[in-house]
């Protein structure tokens, strides 16, 4: 099964995680969402697989810095501010049998790993 990670190789955090996935023997997919942005189908899957909603991975202060009042949109509003504006998803995203995590900590990832 094919693991992907939408990546940000200028956060440390997004060089952390993958570093721990290839340590596991896992060559990923990389995705640079920031060169390549999910679209809105992809978001809400990648959603579904964390359990989280669309809020609950946006970067606060790149929102805020993107002129987005957040709080003031709906989910469908989010996610369409996350497709025009990637640099305000949180990073990086693991995706794996049919499983997301979010690599804040890197090792938050290990579980979907195995």
């Amino acid at each position: 099964m094919t693991t992907t990670i939408y990546h940000n190789p200028r956060c440390s955090k997004s060089r952390q995680t993958l570093a721990l996935i290839e340590e596991k023997g896992i060559s990923p997919r990389i995705v640079e969402y920031l060169q390549t942005p999910p679209d809105a189908a992809t978001l809400r899957d990648i959603l579904t697989k964390l359990g989280k909603g669309p809020k609950d991975i946006v970067r606060v202060k790149e929102a805020r810095e993107e002129g987005l009042d957040i709080a003031a949109l709906d989910d469908d509003a989010v996610i369409a501010a996350m497709v025009a504006h990637p640099r305000i998803i949180e990073r990086p995203i693991v995706v794996k049998n049919g499983k997301a995590a979010l690599g804040r900590p890197p090792e938050s990832v290990l579980d979907i790993l195995l």
